[in-house]
């Protein structure tokens, strides 16, 4: 049967849509005659969505299809006019702070448990481009026109879809890079206002620091003395592989996981193979064997002429 989303349709874009993307600066980039806008960097689960004549999908950045993992953010985008696609972050608040851990939870979250999830931790959309409208695609028009665009489209609703803050003041986008990670905001996207959607690191990414949160999905090697770790990152729903972790954040991770209830890992007989794979820094599938994701760690990534390295600095106290 054909996925109801690839038949013939009047709305310009249908999944899978390659996202956009930003490469990381480490310090505020020189406009260079080009106009900036800055918005801040929420770090949550990235989704596109597509409002189409009969329905709401939402795709990950994978160009996985995720509609059925966050029943609340369908159920709000079906008030948008059809043809609307939208790109931007799925976010969780939790204690007036932005939570990496539950959004990613609410991801992981299987039919049968979605519902149950989108009530104890609804989500928050933060939009950040309008891809379609109608049946326009604007993907060819500059990001300063697709802004204004946006605006107008989402004004009437309110929450939980709602345009990300963004200034063309550079005072006022160092203000917000000082002060927003009391909220958990961790950085600042750029662009410029003339640009385009594609494809492709186009945009820049200035994190105020050099770790950040990841939710840890999976151990590769036994499960109570792990070798590295299946991790998923901010923004992202491909899980990679960490570098060997220390003797020290081996144990951490070890007395942890004893901790969990013995549900979180799926059943299946002893010894049998782990079926899930993620990317090592090689780009390697590895096998890892599944935990629930409720396992938070800190960690930094370096990159070499090829490669990024994603190194577990600490396991993250819960709360």
């Amino acid at each position: 049967m054909i996925p109801h989303w690839s038949r013939p349709s009047r709305v310009p874009l249908l999944p899978p849509v390659e996202v956009a993307l930003a490469r990381p600066v480490q310090a505020f980039p020189d406009p260079a005659g080009r106009r900036l806008a800055y918005e801040p960097k929420f770090d949550g689960h990235r989704v596109l969505i597509f409002r189409t004549e009969n329905d709401v999908l939402l795709q990950a950045r994978s160009g996985r299809i995720v509609t059925t993992a966050f029943p609340d953010l369908r159920a709000a985008a079906e008030q948008l006019p059809a043809g609307t696609v939208l790109d931007g972050e799925v976010v969780v608040w939790t204690g007036g702070r932005t939570d990496f851990a539950a959004v990613q939870k609410r991801a992981a979250a299987t039919r049968a448990r979605a519902a149950r999830l989108a009530r104890e931790l609804p989500a928050s959309y933060a939009a950040f481009d309008l891809l379609a409208a109608g049946d326009e695609d604007l993907r060819p028009l500059a990001y300063e026109r697709r802004r204004v665009r946006l605006v107008a489209l989402l004004e009437p609703y309110g929450p939980p879809l709602q345009p990300v803050p963004m200034t063309t003041d550079p005072e006022l986008a160092a203000t917000w890079y000082d002060t927003l990670p009391a909220i958990g905001v961790e950085g600042l996207v750029i662009k410029s206002l003339g640009q385009p959607y594609r494809a492709g690191r186009h945009w820049w990414k200035l994190r105020h620091s050099e770790t950040w949160e990841a939710v840890v999905v999976g151990v590769v090697g036994p499960r109570y003395h792990p070798r590295s770790l299946a991790l998923v990152l901010p923004g992202d729903d491909d899980p990679v592989v960490s570098t060997p972790l220390s003797p020290a954040v081996r144990a951490q991770i070890t007395a942890a996981l004893r901790g969990l209830p013995a549900a979180s890992e799926p059943p299946g007989p002893p010894g049998a193979e782990p079926g899930p794979t993620a990317k090592d820094m090689v780009g390697t599938e590895i096998m890892y064997r599944p935990v629930a994701p409720e396992l938070t760690v800190e960690v930094r990534q370096d990159s070499t002429a090829r490669h990024a390295a994603t190194t577990v600095v600490r396991l993250r106290a819960p709360g």
